[in-house]
């Protein structure tokens, strides 16, 4: 769908549905309550917050994703799952760029930065912008597996999901995290409403972000972490021997404990000062006050 048709589609829709907020010049902060469970926040790509029964953006998404009905799905499945990806029950599409991303490469880094490991290639399965927000291996049901679908984004698989009653419409396009595709409408001076979303669009150069994919250094510059659970090291702040989700850690997919998206995120979220109380911002497991989630690691 053309960035014209989606506008022209956004303002049809506040002729008929007038519950919906008004479009507004500039930003608009997240209607989702950021509480509880993943389903209150933007990682549920049903839009559908569970929290009081808000549709933040359902209508508008219906249009450019497929709406499974479920949350959890757009990442994971209890069955066939993707086995390109060494990631738990991951049901999302793998497509890794040709030739790479491209790395951070800084004269200060004291180690050397390898291409990301699963635990950030995750991640990037969406904010890449490699790949539609809704391509995924198993739709729920029965019917709805495509083996091909671990590696390569099929469309015309991704039409076969029928539209559901809630949706106002059945999806004909399937948009990435991209500027053709979601940015079309969620980028700075559009005049929509909109949400800025460019910020979280990383694209696959990683040049002008943290390193990952690189181990964690050892020396004074560094607090020691020491406690191991499998291929995990983390800062067992509270000593119970697990890494818990308000600790950050280190993964070891073959090449040693390595710096990885999910060192420092958490993408179902992690309360800010316990249960029930609001997700810490960018989904981060550490509070970025004081530059606490930074002195985690770094002695500066």
């Amino acid at each position: 769908m053309t960035k014209k048709k989606i506008l022209s589609a956004c303002l049809a829709l506040a002729t008929v549905l007038p519950a919906m907020d008004a479009l507004s010049d500039g930003d608009v902060p997240t209607k989702f309550s950021n509480m509880g469970t993943i389903s209150n926040t933007r990682h549920n790509l049903t839009q559908r917050d569970t929290t009081d029964g808000n549709q933040p953006a359902a209508e508008f998404m219906d249009f450019v994703r497929n709406d499974y009905m479920q949350v959890c799905v757009y990442c994971h499945t209890p069955h066939g799952a993707n086995t390109t990806l060494a990631a738990p029950l991951w049901n999302r599409t793998n497509k890794t760029p040709t030739g790479g991303y491209t790395l951070y490469n800084q004269q200060s880094l004291s180690g050397t930065v390898t291409q990301p490991g699963p635990n950030s290639l995750t991640c990037l399965s969406c904010h890449d912008g490699q790949t539609a927000i809704d391509s995924i291996v198993n739709m729920p049901g029965s019917g709805g597996w495509n083996a091909a679908q671990m590696t390569t984004q099929d469309n015309t698989f991704l039409n076969t999901w029928p539209k559901p009653a809630r949706a106002i419409a059945k999806a004909t396009s399937h948009n990435a995290l991209s500027p053709a595709g979601c940015l079309s409408c969620h980028s700075p001076g559009l005049e929509n409403g909109a949400t800025d979303f460019s910020v979280f669009a990383i694209g696959t150069d990683l040049s002008n972000d943290h390193p990952v994919g690189v181990k964690f250094p050892t020396g004074t510059d560094w607090n020691p972490n020491t406690t191991t659970k499998g291929s995990v090291k983390f800062f067992d702040t509270n000593g119970n021997s697990r890494p818990d989700k308000n600790e950050l850690r280190f993964y070891d997919s073959g090449d040693g404990y390595e710096v990885e998206c999910a060192s420092c995120h958490d993408p179902h979220g992690v309360p800010s000062a316990g249960v029930g109380t609001k997700f810490l911002p960018t989904f981060l497991r550490v509070t970025p006050e004081g530059s606490t989630i930074c002195l985690t690691c770094h002695v500066k």
